[in-house]
């Protein structure tokens, strides 16, 4: 039985740093973009280059796995060199491999680092893009959990019936959607909300799923479409949670980053870490925090991913503040 099967995409990063490129910013009526630019027709030297793997689905598996619990990893590779530089990732941390095999060449990426460390990423989805159910070796699928992370095209339909799979079973569901979902509306992930237990995005992709002026308004919102506990990260401005009564906050530290891939993908592993292990939102919430800023001051999505005993003990040294209030719109949206 494992604590937990991710369900997600399986990459080669390619993280490539110059010096050459412009941040540009564009204002307009929707507020401030942020836009990397490289001179036309100009040959760019990469003054460093690094190699590594990367996804949401492996970046959560590993993340879950180094704050010890039982993990698998399900997936599409293609049959090629790059599939097994993941599959010796994941062997190395402990994963189990519930992988599929396709023609189709395993997921690429390139990240480009912009000046502001945030970046830009170039992504081929290969044969993430066709994980079909028929495919997926159902007697394995021995969970209490499944954690979604974004997929598309006929692996998001394959989710659609993992989630009905997870009902039928009794598996709960942790779901981190994309910015490639959110824009689909809520009424495209409504098969998976209906069943989600946890769900966690960024604050851009909630404002593409419901209204809301301020984040108590977009928490109730999120939750009115199922999920039992919503998550919303916003960057340097930290994260809020809500379980249908009191909203958790928390705010960022200021510490050095060298580069943002993979954030997203440590704090929502590690929330739900937290839930699995204390039940206790507070905790989830500083476990999340702690491993989220522990990868971005390195380059690559897993590098700085955290242990269970090096998370706590900078839970403990910082003693990070989470305020718990009661929603200020709650009682205004019915709510599941």
């Amino acid at each position: 039985m494992y604590d937990v099967i991710c369900a997600g995409s399986a990459t080669v990063d390619v993280f490539a740093r110059t010096k050459s490129s412009e941040l540009i910013k564009i204002f307009d009526k929707k507020g401030e973009t942020d836009l990397l630019a490289y001179p036309v027709g100009s040959k760019i030297l990469i003054e460093e280059l690094n190699f590594t793997t990367g996804g949401g689905g492996t970046n959560t598996a590993v993340a879950l796995a180094r704050l010890g619990h039982k993990v698998a990893w399900l997936g599409k590779l293609g049959n090629d060199d790059n599939a097994g530089l993941v599959a010796s990732d994941l062997k190395k941390e402990k994963i189990d491999m519930l992988a599929v095999k396709g023609k189709t060449p395993t997921g690429y990426s390139i990240i480009l680092d912009s000046i502001e460390h945030d970046r830009t990423i170039l992504a081929y989805k290969g044969a993430n893009d066709f994980l079909d159910f028929g495919e997926i070796p159902l007697k394995k699928l021995k969970t209490k959990w499944f954690y979604f992370s974004s997929m598309l095209n006929r692996s998001f339909e394959t989710l659609k019936q993992l989630a009905k799979f997870a009902q039928k079973n009794n598996i709960k569901i942790a779901f981190n959607t994309s910015t490639y979902l959110a824009e689909k509306g809520a009424s495209y992930l409504h098969d998976i909300l209906k069943r989600t237990e946890i769900f966690i995005l960024n604050k851009e992709e909630a404002g593409f799923l419901v209204d809301g002026k301020n984040i108590d308004a977009l928490l109730a919102g999120l939750r009115k479409l199922g999920p039992r506990i919503v998550v919303v990260t916003d960057g340097k401005r930290g994260a809020s949670a809500f379980d249908g009564e009191y909203v958790y906050s928390t705010q960022a530290n200021r510490i050095k980053v060298v580069e943002t891939t993979g954030a997203g993908d440590a704090f929502a592993s590690s929330f739900l870490s937290g839930i699995i292990k204390r039940n206790d939102i507070k905790f989830a919430m500083q476990l999340g925090q702690a491993n989220a800023e522990s990868v971005i001051q390195s380059h690559g999505a897993k590098t700085g991913l955290l242990k269970y005993s090096e998370a706590s003990g900078i839970i403990k040294k910082k003693r990070e503040k989470v305020v718990k209030k009661k929603c200020g719109v709650a009682k205004k949206i019915r709510l599941p």
